[in-house]
């Protein structure tokens, strides 16, 4: 994890200043109320309170090279949503740890699908392709840690240029037996580079998905989100998912106590990074070829429980 200093500088006392002395510890009292009040006025992000949340799982990438094997798996190959890249395997040049940071890095390059079937057709999008012309990572929790409830947070600087289509989201365990998108999907994180200052959160149910055209989201504007690291979470409760950059809450998803086609929400999920290339929305406007490679980098990934939960 980034380290950050913070410097705590006392007042010098001088006798000869008492009238300024007083009004300095005037407005010392009054700070916090008016604190306060802005943040209940709205005015001010609201924090994740350490009364309310215990930190049950984190990674702050402090050491170097590959990602913790105890924590994550990978995804491998051409997955999803007819995207150009390959995903690797605990590959350096996609994906790597150092100076407290995980790096994913998408590249265009000549990559060979192991795959690849001769005579494939066209619409055999994964296995008629030789070569892939993209390699990327996608990191996933799936063997290894599943939440069910809570506060996940993730800490990251995005990948930015027209094609690339960098996301932090969840799916539920259950997938491989209920398929997509019954097992339910939470996207903390969307992002697509032809809309350089636009953040997405959306959520995938049987009963509301993209591929009805009823999926539920929303979206918010983060200038810049690759020049700076900033703070994508959700809280997760039995009633609703709320998400927030930066603390900043913009989207809620709430039960509506229809059943699972509508909250496949009470099982566990699991944690997945990446950065996708094209694709069915990140291509939407092409790829700029001369913009590559590109990263994602992640300061830290926390989740936490509610410390009032059993």
């Amino acid at each position: 994890m980034l380290s950050y200093g913070i410097h705590n500088h006392a007042p010098t006392h001088n006798p000869t200043e008492e009238i300024h002395m007083a009004s300095h510890s005037f407005h010392r009292c009054l700070l916090p109320a008016l604190l306060l009040a802005a943040m209940l006025l709205g005015g001010l992000p609201r924090r994740a309170n350490a009364q309310h949340w215990q930190l049950a799982w984190s990674d702050e990438f402090d050491d170097t090279g590959l990602p913790d094997e105890a924590k994550w798996g990978y995804e491998e190959g051409f997955i999803r949503n007819r995207e150009l890249q390959y995903y690797t395997r605990g590959r350096k040049e996609n994906c790597w740890v150092d100076g407290g940071v995980l790096t994913l890095r998408a590249r265009r390059e000549q990559f060979p699908n192991p795959r690849f079937r001769e005579g494939a057709s066209a619409d055999d999008w994964k296995g008629s392709r030789k070569t892939a012309e993209y390699t990327s990572a996608s990191l996933t929790t799936r063997d290894t840690a599943t939440w069910r409830y809570g506060r996940i947070e993730v800490r990251a600087k995005l990948p930015s240029g027209r094609g690339v289509w960098p996301a932090i989201w969840m799916l539920g365990a259950p997938k491989a037996r209920m398929g997509w998108p019954a097992c339910g999907e939470i996207d903390i994180m969307e992002y697509v580079g032809f809309q350089p200052d636009t953040i997405h959160a959306n959520v995938h149910t049987a009963k509301y998905n993209h591929k009805k055209g009823n999926n539920k989201g929303a979206k918010i504007t983060v200038e810049r989100p690759y020049g700076a690291f900033h703070v994508y979470a959700i809280e997760w409760s039995g009633e609703k998912i709320d998400f927030f950059v930066d603390e900043r809450k913009y989207f809620t998803y709430e039960n509506e106590g229809t059943g699972p086609d509508a909250w496949p929400f009470d099982w566990p999920h699991y944690l997945i990074l990446n950065i996708a290339v094209g694709g069915s929305w990140g291509g939407q406007k092409g790829v700029d070829e001369e913009i590559f490679p590109q990263t994602m980098e992640i300061d830290y990934v926390r989740v936490y429980k509610r410390s009032d939960s059993p």
